[in-house]
């Protein structure tokens, strides 16, 4: 049952070294549902995420939000505005790259809160929709984007040329 001992705010330059495990967390999982499609997570992944979070946290056209629970940080999403794209056949919008909660603070809504916290930000940009991709064995996941509303749009297929 969702609770409300959270907030979702902003994230800040000091907060980057608590988002850095969680970023690192996302790519681990990503890299374990297919180590072919997914980069190979490196040994300091968790400084590496941070310091591209920190890159992002200057862009005007880009948000990280976190989810913040007894002073904590347990959560964490990464959003943008991404232009119209002759390539992808599709409108500006707005499209959430990274969303994440640690596993002891799951089944608490924060993962909703955020995704909501992103799509008024997007709103109050005037994107008339929000894009995410999420990997194919990512089930749970694809559950919680449809409950938010969500629906596919495309599937991603990859084909290695190595052998």
């Amino acid at each position: 049952m969702p609770d409300s001992d959270f907030v979702v705010r902003r994230a800040t330059k000091k907060d980057l070294p608590s988002i850095g495990p969680l970023g690192a967390a996302l790519v681990r999982a990503h890299y374990s549902f297919d180590e072919k499609r997914f980069m190979k997570p490196p040994p300091d992944i968790e400084r590496g995420y941070a310091w591209f979070l920190g890159t992002q946290l200057k862009e005007d056209d880009v948000a990280v939000f976190v989810a913040e629970r007894h002073d904590a940080i347990v959560g964490y999403l990464f959003a943008g505005v991404e232009p119209q794209s002759w390539k992808e056949l599709r409108e500006q919008c707005g499209f959430i790259h990274d969303v994440l909660v640690a596993p002891e603070a799951q089944r608490h809504g924060i993962a909703r809160a955020l995704v909501e916290a992103a799509c008024d930000w997007f709103r109050s940009l005037g994107m008339p929709r929000v894009v995410l991709g999420t990997a194919e064995r990512n089930v749970a996941a694809q559950r919680l984007f449809e409950r938010l509303g969500f629906r596919r749009t495309m599937i991603e297929m990859t084909r290695e040329l190595d052998g």
